[in-house]
C-alpha cells in the first residue's frame, strides 16, 4: 500500500458502523487535483459510516478511468469526462449499466510562476501570451508581450522555463482546452491528456510540478489552485476587457454560464465549459473533476456504499467542507445541480 493511498485510507476507517448499518471496502483511485477534497470527504464519510473503509489513490484521472474500467476499484476521480470508447466498455464494467459522471469537485486551475521579490499580487497574462509561454515562442520574462499587461512591475530578463504533467491528465486536457479555444492560433495543438510538446520541464501529478517549479526560478506551471504553495505567485488571467485571478466565486460563475455536455444524460452531468467567455468576473481557467461510478454493481453492499460516499460528497455538508479554503478552496455545486445529482445517485443499484 502506497502513502498517499494509506493516507487516505486510514481517514475512513473505523471499526463498527455506528447506526448506518454499511460495512465493507470502497476502494477508489484517480485525478490527483481531488486528493485534498478526497481526504476531506472521506473524513465526513467515516463520521457517518465508519464501518465502511474508503480509499482513495490520487494517480491521476487517466489511470483512475483505467482501474475502474478494470474493476479494480469501485468509484474514480476524473478530471475529464470519459470518452465514447471508454462509455462503451463502462457497460461490461456496470453490469449492462451505465457509467455515472458527476461533477462534484469544481475548482480553477491556477496558472503558478516562481519568481521571488517580485512585488505583484498577480501578472496579468492574456490568453494569447500564456499560449506563447507554453508554446515555447515567448522565452523572457521582460518579453513585451508580458510588459504590456504588467506596466508597473519591474520584470526580470530571466528565462521562462515551462512546467507541464509528464503523466496522462485530466488538468492538462483542461488547460489545452482553455489555451485552443481561448487563444486561437497562438496555441496550434489539440486538447488532450497528453502535453503535447516534446523536451519540456515536467513533473508526476500535481505535486510533481509544483516540486518541479520550486527548485528553479522563472518557471510557470499549471496546477489545481488548492495545492499551490505560498511561495509561488499565481496569474490573473485576460477575460474581456479585465484580468481576473483564479477564485472559487469566479470558477463557479464560468460553470453557470456553461451549457451541458452534447452527450449529457440524466446519469452523466458532463458540461461543455465556455473557455472563450468574455463575462466578467469569470475564471475561464477551471477543472470540472467528475466522479465516476456504475449505475449497477454486483453486490447491493457495493451500491449501498457507493451511494453513501456520493451523498456525502453532493452534500451541503461536504461541498462547504471543501469549499473552506484551508482546505481545498472549491467551489459548491449549486442547488440546481445538487437535486440532478442526487437523482442521478437515486438510480445506482444492484445489477
Amino acid at each position: 500500500m502506497t502513502a498517499s493511498i494509506l493516507a487516505l485510507s486510514l481517514a475512513a476507517c473505523g471499526s463498527d458502523d455506528v447506526g448506518s448499518g454499511l460495512s465493507g471496502s470502497l476502494p477508489g483511485a484517480g485525478a490527483s487535483s481531488q486528493e485534498v477534497a478526497m481526504t476531506a470527504w472521506l473524513a465526513g464519510m467515516n463520521d457517518a459510516h465508519p464501518g465502511v473503509l474508503v480509499s482513495y489513490d490520487p494517480v491521476g484521472s487517466g489511470t483512475g478511468r483505467e482501474m475502474f474500467l478494470n474493476s479494480a476499484i469501485l468509484f474514480a476521480g476524473s478530471d475529464a469526462a470519459m470518452s465514447e470508447e471508454e462509455l462503451e466498455k463502462g457497460r461490461d464494467r456496470c453490469f449492462g449499466g451505465e457509467v455515472v459522471e458527476l461533477p462534484l469537485y469544481i475548482s480553477p486551475i491556477a496558472v503558478a510562476y516562481n519568481l521571488p521579490g517580485l512585488g505583484a499580487e498577480h501578472l496579468n497574462l492574456t490568453p494569447e501570451t500564456l499560449a506563447g509561454i507554453f508554446n515555447g515562442d515567448i522565452t523572457t520574462w521582460d518579453d513585451p508581450a508580458i510588459v504590456e499587461t504588467n506596466p508597473d512591475v519591474e520584470l526580470p530578463g530571466t528565462e521562462i522555463v515551462p512546467v507541464n504533467r509528464s503523466d496522462d491528465s485530466g488538468t492538462t486536457e483542461n488547460f489545452t482546452e482553455y489555451l485552443a479555444e481561448a487563444a486561437g492560433e497562438a496555441w496550434p495543438h489539440e486538447p488532450g491528456e497528453t502535453w503535447p510538446i516534446s523536451g519540456t520541464q515536467s513533473g508526476t501529478q500535481t505535486s510533481g510540478v509544483v516540486t518541479t517549479m520550486q527548485a528553479a526560478e522563472g518557471t510557470i506551471g499549471y496546477v489545481d489552485a488548492a495545492q499551490v504553495p505560498d511561495d509561488l505567485g499565481t496569474v490573473a488571467v485576460g477575460v474581456g476587457e479585465e484580468f481576473v485571478p483564479f477564485s472559487p466565486e469566479a470558477a463557479a460563475a464560468v460553470v453557470d454560464v456553461s451549457p451541458p455536455a452534447e452527450d449529457a444524460t440524466d446519469l452523466r452531468l458532463t458540461i461543455d465549459l465556455a473557455r472563450d467567455t468574455s463575462e466578467s468576473g469569470t475564471y475561464p481557467i477551471v477543472l470540472i473533476s467528475y466522479t465516476i461510478a456504475c449505475s449497477r454493481y454486483e453486490s447491493e453492499q457495493d451500491a449501498e456504499n457507493v451511494r453513501a460516499l456520493l451523498s456525502y460528497i453532493a452534500s451541503e455538508e461536504g461541498q462547504t467542507r471543501t469549499a473552506d479554503p484551508s482546505v481545498a478552496g472549491s467551489a459548491p455545486i449549486s442547488e440546481d445541480l445538487r437535486s440532478r445529482v442526487t437523482a442521478a445517485i437515486d438510480q445506482i443499484t444492484v445489477a
